[in-house]
């Protein structure tokens, strides 16, 4: 029995709310059970130096968590003066995995930056990200077309990501955080809306895991991003 009373298979309740700031191009906040995340998208005429002159965009990701998002209070990263390596590691994720839904010719010689804030946190935390940073990436991306700044859509296909981990021994979808702190393997996935993989990751948190085992993880995660592909596409409809 899963903590929740969830079976096996089934995802916490989803809900993408669009339009959630005044001022950037594209914002959404995303629930997925208690993890809610402010995500917005800005639309910047400039690019990293690497990249000028190539007739090519880019799109970038910063990850941050409120003092109070987790149960008790941490120290805001600012005042430590550094990021520290977990927010660094989970805002590159979030960056490398939208890029790969975006044709960056298409998009042109502009940088979209898509900031995620963790207001409460519940286990998936880099998962509710990616989802609705992609949510956040459409609706800038919209604009640019309706102003005519742009021509093709340059977003090729939705992007999300869900967390599956064995938990008291099974495969488990959409890990909260009491199984997320319990599970013996923990794994995140990242995939197009076809299907195709972005980024697998997978660890033993105490146990070991069969290749068999590891497949049904990946059936699981095929049924949950499913789900969360269709939830994108009736925010941004």
């Amino acid at each position: 029995m899963r903590p929740s009373g969830r079976k096996l298979d089934e995802m916490r309740p989803i809900s993408i709310d669009v339009g959630v700031t005044k001022h950037a191009e594209g914002s959404c906040m995303i629930r997925c059970g208690d993890t809610h995340v402010l995500c917005t998208a800005t639309i910047e005429d400039r690019l990293p130096p690497f990249l000028r002159n190539s007739g090519q965009g880019w799109v970038t990701a910063e990850y941050g968590m409120l003092p109070r998002s987790t149960s008790s209070r941490m120290r805001r990263e600012a005042t430590a003066g550094k990021q520290g390596g977990r927010t660094v590691e989970i805002q590159r994720l979030i960056g490398r995995s939208l890029r790969a839904g975006v044709d960056r010719v298409a998009l042109g010689e502009r940088q979209i930056t898509v900031d995620c804030d963790v207001i409460q946190a519940d286990g998936g935390t880099r998962c509710a990200s990616i989802t609705g940073g992609w949510v956040a990436l459409r609706l800038a991306v919209n604009k640019l077309m309706k102003a005519g700044d742009v021509i093709t859509d340059p977003l090729i296909s939705n992007v999300a990501a869900i967390s599956c981990g064995i938990y008291a021994g099974q495969p488990v979808l959409d890990l909260d955080y009491p199984e997320d702190s319990e599970a013996g393997v923990d794994g995140n996935f990242i995939m197009l809306a076809n299907g195709q993989m972005i980024e697998t990751q997978m660890s033993a948190e105490g146990a070991t895991y069969s290749r068999a085992q590891m497949n049904e993880l990946l059936d699981l995660a095929d049924k949950g991003v499913a789900e969360l592909v269709a939830a994108q596409n009736a925010a941004v409809a």
